[in-house]
C-alpha cells in the first residue's frame, strides 16, 4: 500500500516552499513561550498535588504532555525550513509524528476531563470534596495516555508515513492519504473532536448557569467567570476545529474521488497552517488554566516566598496555607439542617478562572 501511495503522490505536485517563514515564526514563538510556561506550570502543579489538589493532577499531565511535544518542535522547524524534506531516519519521522498526534488528543481529552471535573465540583461541591481523590485522577490520566498511544499505533506504524515525492522525502504527508488513514480520520473527527467538544460545551454551560443563579457573586465576578468559560471553548475551537475540519474534508474527498490530488493541492497551505495552529494550544494551556485566575498568581507568589523564607512549616500553618491557596472568588450557600453552610472558599478545582 505504501508503494502505491508513493507512486500516486508524485502526480500530486505539491508545492512545499510557500509560507515557510510564517510557519517557522509560529513554531518558534510556541517553543519560546511554551517551554518556560509549561515548566512553571509543572512546578506549581507539583506543589498543589502535594497539597492534595485533584485538579492539579490533570494540569500536571497536560503540561508534561505539552513539554514532551515541545521538545520535538525544533525538528519540525528544520523540516519546514528544508521545504518539507525529512533529513533524518524513518524511525525519527515516525517517533516525532507519533509524539505530535499523541499530544494533540491527550490535550483534548485532558481539557475535557478538566471541564467535567470542574463541573462536578461546582454543581456538587460538598459531595465532590469527599468523593474525588488524587488516585482516581492519576488513573484517569494514565488511562488517557495509554488509550491515545495504543489507538494511534496501527495508523502510524502500519501505514506509509514517509514518502518520496518528486525527490522530496516528506514525513507524514502522503498524497493522497493511505486508505487506513482516511478511515481513521473519520474516527478522529467524531471521537477525538466532536464528542469532547460536546462534553466541554455542556459542562461549561452548566457551570455558567450555576454561576448566573448564584447570589454570592457580584456582577464583576459573574462577568469574569462568563468570559473565562467562553475562552475555554473559543481556544479549543480555534486550535483544534480547523485542523479536524480539514481532516474530515480530505477523508470525504478521498472516499468520493478516485484521484483526489486536485483537492490536496488546493488545501495544502491551509492544511499545514491549521496543523501548525494546533501547536499553539501547547503555549496557551498554561496561560489559560494557571494564570487567568488572580488567586493562582497570588498563590505562586506565596509559594515562592514560602520556599525562600520558611523551609520548615508547621502542620497548622500548612493547613491554613492550603485553605488560602485553594480559595477562589466563587462562593456557594447550601442549607444543612437548620444551619447554612456558606463556602467562603471552594477548592481551586472549583475556580472557573483556573479552568
Amino acid at each position: 500500500m505504501s508503494n502505491i501511495n508513493n507512486s500516486t503522490a508524485q502526480a500530486c505536485n505539491i508545492t512545499y516552499n510557500l509560507g515557510v517563514m510564517p510557519l517557522v515564526s509560529v513554531y518558534s514563538l510556541v517553543f519560546i513561550i511554551g517551554v518556560p510556561a509549561n515548566l512553571l506550570t509543572l512546578c506549581l502543579s507539583v506543589l498543589k498535588i502535594w497539597r492534595k489538589n485533584v485538579l492539579s493532577v490533570y494540569l500536571f499531565t497536560l503540561s508534561l504532555s505539552d513539554l514532551v511535544y515541545l521538545g520535538t518542535i525544533p525538528q519540525w522547524i528544520i523540516y519546514v525550513k528544508n521545504q518539507n524534506r525529512w533529513t533524518q531516519s524513518n524511525t525519527a519521522c515516525q517517533l516525532t509524528g507519533f509524539i505530535f498526534f499523541n499530544n494533540l488528543y491527550i490535550s483534548i481529552l485532558l481539557l475535557c476531563c478538566i471541564s467535567v471535573d470542574r463541573c462536578l465540583v461546582v454543581l456538587h461541591p460538598i459531595e465532590a470534596r469527599w468523593r474525588r481523590c488524587r488516585t482516581t485522577a492519576v488513573m484517569v490520566c494514565i488511562g488517557i495516555w495509554l488509550l491515545v498511544m495504543v489507538t494511534h499505533l496501527p495508523v502510524f506504524f502500519l501505514s506509509g508515513v514517509k514518502s518520496s515525492q518528486a525527490k522530496n522525502d516528506s514525513c507524514f504527508e502522503t498524497f493522497p492519504m493511505p486508505l487506513l488513514v482516511a478511515k481513521f480520520n473519520y474516527a478522529r473527527f467524531c471521537v477525538g473532536f466532536c464528542i469532547p467538544l460536546l462534553i466541554m460545551a455542556i459542562t461549561n454551560l452548566m457551570i455558567f448557569r450555576r454561576i448566573q443563579d448564584s447570589l454570592c457573586l457580584n456582577s464583576r465576578e459573574k462577568t469574569k467567570v462568563k468570559y473565562l468559560a467562553i475562552a475555554v471553548i473559543v481556544i479549543f475551537l480555534v486550535c483544534f476545529a480547523p485542523y479536524h475540519i480539514i481532516l474530515l474534508s480530505r477523508a470525504i474527498v478521498f472516499s468520493l474521488y478516485k484521484d483526489s490530488c486536485w483537492f490536496e493541492q488546493k488545501i495544502y497551505m491551509a492544511s499545514t497552517g491549521f496543523l501548525c495552529l494546533c501547536t499553539v494550544n501547547s503555549a496557551t494551556n498554561p496561560i489559560l488554566y494557571m494564570f487567568s485566575c488572580e488567586s493562582v498568581r497570588q498563590e505562586l507568589l506565596r509559594d515562592l516566598q514560602c520556599i525562600r523564607n520558611s523551609p520548615t512549616i508547621s502542620r497548622n500553618s500548612t493547613v491554613f496555607s492550603r485553605n488560602r491557596s485553594e480559595s477562589c472568588s466563587l462562593r456557594n450557600g447550601q442549607i444543612l439542617g437548620s444551619s447554612v453552610i456558606r463556602m467562603e472558599h471552594v477548592t481551586s478545582e472549583n475556580c472557573p478562572g483556573i479552568d
